[in-house]
């Protein structure tokens, strides 16, 4: 840590106008803590193998803004790779079998089929194949393998079951949490001082104030906040947004043409 943050102030110190944490002219804290993690987390990455490194959950202490607090009695068990507890799962549950496994799995994509599924087999199904899933996951198999094999993930029901298995953090409660703490003090900051970042970022801060209330299900502060957001990075939204027809079905995606990196189908 004392290598990364030594070669950050130099880079910092030869190239501050590049690289120096800087917001409305004023000099953030050292200047380069932004470029140490950025540093540090690429070391990281560059060391990484395929056997996860176990390391123990920071717990927040700022009680000005506890979104991410893990309650006394469960911080001891709570342990992560790159923000999961079950990372890479090596053993069957006790009372599972591979042939069980296979079986549970079948049945989930015949119950994907019918729209009246219960929600609670689902459930209860989804959690018990996680050793399987996990491990189709980490020999490396393609987006269009695991949605055949594992629909259910693709859907709300089953992609928060398997993200509270794989982090202990219930979904969409979390992010909801985090909206309401965070969403509005973040659309503020957007909307007040980006605006005057640039004239791209002034200009998609226009048009979506003009589409606002022109646009059905998620919120229009959502939409907002996530927009400008890439606005905010310089971020193209084709990378974020993949456009199918009106009309296309999610089982019509052509898989084969989406992007390898992770991105929202919009119809």
């Amino acid at each position: 840590k004392k290598h990364s943050t030594d070669v950050a102030a130099k880079m910092v110190a030869k190239y501050p106008s590049s690289l120096q944490d800087v917001i409305e002219g004023d000099i953030v804290g050292t200047g380069y803590h932004s470029l140490v993690k950025q540093l540090q987390n690429r070391i990281e990455n560059v060391r990484r193998t395929s056997t996860p490194k176990i390391r123990k959950r920071k717990h927040q202490t700022d009680d000005s803004d506890q979104t991410d607090e893990i309650p006394l009695e469960e911080r001891a068990a709570m342990q992560d790779t790159y923000g999961c507890i079950k990372w890479n799962v090596k053993f069957l549950p006790l009372e599972e079998t591979q042939e069980s496994q296979k079986q549970k799995m079948e049945k989930l994509k015949v119950m994907f089929q019918h729209s009246d599924a219960n929600p609670e087999e689902v459930k209860c199904l989804m959690k018990s194949t996680f050793y399987t899933q996990r491990q189709h996951v980490n020999q490396g198999k393609s987006i269009k393998c695991l949605r055949e094999e594992w629909p259910f993930w693709f859907d709300e029901l089953g992609m928060s079951v398997h993200f509270m298995e794989l982090t202990g953090i219930d979904l969409k409660e979390t992010f909801t949490r985090n909206l309401d703490l965070k969403g509005k003090r973040l659309l503020d900051y957007m909307t007040t001082v980006c605006v005057n970042k640039s004239k791209k970022f002034l200009q998609n801060y226009a048009r979506l104030q003009r589409m606002r209330g022109q646009r059905s299900g998620c919120s229009d502060d959502v939409i907002e906040m996530i927009l400008l957001l890439l606005s905010y990075f310089d971020e193209e939204e084709e990378s974020m947004f993949f456009h199918v027809e009106d009309t296309c079905l999610a089982e019509e995606v052509q898989l084969e043409q989406v992007p390898l990196t992770p991105v929202v189908i919009v119809c």
